[in-house]
């Protein structure tokens, strides 16, 4: 079966067409389309044979990127396919599935109008997801559809663990509530940390840790997620690239009042100007950060530290919340690749039976690989993180339980 998976941002869409054969999986081109709708537009397109090629050209909406996208593969210079009938199913992240999904699904009418109540809890995320799939019910009308929501691994969470203290009548008119985000990378570590190290992820007790420009910690009991660190919208929790994770209500509207500003305004400070970029004054990236911490800027120095620190109190949090930890995973673009902020969350955590192995640990750039000393009693491991991939399999699998019905 052969399924393309597509992201569709407010102004970016990112594609994968992979093909399943059984127990494998090929990816036969990946690539994405930037700027759509503003000047400038273009495609970034890259073969199985690591061949990369980039083509401009006008693209106003996300229907024109994607009809952009399926005649590159299909082109007898750029392409992988020969026709679009190969597509057999398309694959979509939909960022937020609310209550309403908590698992992957086929993609009906009924879905759609689901999805679009969804709106106003993700609504700069939601709409381009919705345009995408929009865009291949018009371009590819014969082929099945299926949204894999990153809200939905955290449906398992306890009520206690997903309600805020506000009044309940807020959560019954408005569904404010901990919903958590990431599911799809948190699910696919975990599970193949697992597989890595030969152990049931039903009986395990894991900590997830993506890290990125958005970040967050999961804790995962026996299969299901209990708790993760993003709440109502992915500015709570970890301290991030450019959002504040974790604040005092009244500071926000203490800084409201004294710079006289409205929500809006509030929203963009908050999550546009804040976490590593805030504290810093250099970079949301943490390399550039890094790089100057190590020429003695001090605010650099104090946002890896309160970024490290922020991690490790989620950990200790888990593990108390789980009763323990057997596997700590860290992913993600900082989690696959960096290795001081790896070091920074673990230091101290000895009293868990989490021990690193430093050797292992210097310099490891986005490989699988078993960090833990050999003293440590949770086996720490980095995992690159894979969505596109169970995307994929999710849809290979609704489509293909559908058919043999």
């Amino acid at each position: 079966m052969k399924v393309l998976v597509l992201n569709c941002g407010s102004s970016s869409i990112k594609y994968q067409l992979f093909n399943m054969v059984d127990s494998t999986r090929e990816v036969m081109a990946k690539g994405g389309v930037e700027k759509v709708g503003l000047k400038g537009s273009f495609l970034k397109h890259e073969k199985s044979s690591g061949e990369k090629v980039l083509l401009e050209g006008e693209i106003l909406d996300h229907q024109t990127g994607i009809d952009y996208i399926l005649g590159v593969l299909i082109s007898e210079r750029h392409g992988c396919i020969d026709d679009l009938n190969e597509i057999d199913a398309v694959g979509h992240r939909v960022v937020h599935g609310g209550e309403m999904f908590n698992s992957s699904v086929f993609i009906t009418d009924e879905v759609i109008k689901k999805m679009e109540e969804c709106i106003e809890l993700a609504p700069l995320h939601n709409p381009p997801n919705l345009k995408g799939i929009n865009a291949i019910s018009s371009l590819l009308p014969d082929v099945p559809q299926v949204g894999v929501f990153d809200t939905a691994f955290h449906q398992t969470m306890p009520k206690y663990a997903y309600m805020y203290a506000i009044p309940q009548a807020l959560y019954k008119k408005y569904g404010i509530r901990r919903y958590g985000f990431h599911g799809t990378s948190h699910r696919y570590v975990s599970r193949r940390a697992c597989e890595l190290l030969d152990r049931d992820f039903n009986t395990q007790k894991i900590i997830s840790c993506h890290l990125g420009n958005g970040a967050s910690v999961a804790a995962i009991k026996n299969g299901e997620s209990v708790d993760t660190s993003m709440g109502f919208t992915p500015i709570e929790g970890l301290m991030m690239g450019t959002r504040c994770g974790d604040l005092d209500v009244g500071a926000v509207t203490f800084i409201m009042d004294k710079e006289n500003i409205g929500t809006r305004s509030a929203s963009t400070l908050f999550n546009k100007h804040s976490g590593m970029l805030g504290v810093t004054g250099i970079s949301s990236d943490m390399r550039e950060i890094e790089d100057s911490a190590g020429k003695g800027d001090e605010n650099s120095r104090l946002g890896i530290e309160m970024y490290g620190y922020r991690i490790k109190k989620y950990i200790g949090a888990y593990a108390a919340a789980m009763g323990g930890v057997d596997i700590l995973v860290f992913t993600g673009g900082i989690g696959e690749n960096g290795d001081l902020v790896r070091s920074k969350a673990c230091e101290g955590l000895s009293f868990l039976g989490v021990k690193i192995n430093e050797s292992k640990n210097k310099g490891l750039r986005g490989k699988e690989m078993d960090i833990s000393s050999s003293g440590s009693q949770v086996r720490v491991m980095v995992v690159p993180t894979n969505e596109e991939l169970v995307i994929a399999q999710d849809t290979k699998n609704i489509v293909e339980g559908l058919a043999n019905r």
